[in-house]
């Protein structure tokens, strides 16, 4: 099993990485720490089928960018979008915000626990990890979960034991809003601008 401290940009993700650290003025590539993490965190998932940082990547993401190591791992450590421990193939992240939870993301959590996941967990099967975030941004729609790269929103119990089910067989479920709304418009529909100039 690899330590990773061989990792190095794939071709494409070369030429990708040096695109990102142009977007920044001389003397100011640290700044693209963040985009060049998530990079490295979806050639991880690429290579390993598990979108998550180990150290040695960290590394080496800080190397090319002049930045001290402990800053880069600073910065992997603030933010949830990194995973810093492998994670399963769908990382279900359920958001427990105030909006979230006044809506309903307990039942969502227990919709979770019903098919086998734990909070922090990954399960044996190596199909899920269950984590609690805060805010997804995606108040006006609450209760919401995101699932690798994808928000499903005005969940219940029920719309989340589906999304659960489907990701189990192997079907990609439909992301988004789960009632039909569309954007954040109130329940029912638009009340205002409901044409369209």
């Amino acid at each position: 099993m690899s330590d990773y401290s061989d990792f190095k940009w794939t071709d494409a993700n070369v030429a990708e990485a040096e695109r990102i650290i142009g977007r920044y003025p001389k003397g100011r590539e640290a700044s693209a720490i963040m985009p060049l993490l998530w990079l490295a965190q979806y050639q991880m998932r690429d290579m390993t089928g598990v979108a998550w940082l180990p150290l040695p990547v960290i590394e080496f993401v800080a190397a090319q960018i002049g930045m001290p190591k402990i800053r880069a791992l600073e910065v992997a450590t603030f933010y949830t979008m990194y995973n810093l421990q492998p994670v399963g193939r769908f990382h279900v992240q359920v958001c427990g915000t105030t909006p979230c939870m006044l809506r309903g993301s307990d039942d969502i959590l227990r919709a979770c626990a019903d098919k086998g996941l734990k909070k922090g967990e990954v399960t044996n099967d190596g199909l899920f990890t269950l984590t609690e975030v805060e805010c997804l941004g995606v108040c006006a729609n609450a209760p919401m979960v995101q699932v690798n790269d994808d928000n499903y929103e005005d969940l219940t119990y029920e719309s989340m034991t589906a999304i659960l089910e489907d990701l189990i067989a192997g079907r990609t479920p439909k992301p988004g809003s789960q009632i039909g709304r569309q954007t954040s418009c109130p329940e029912g529909g638009p009340t205002t601008l409901k044409e369209i100039a």
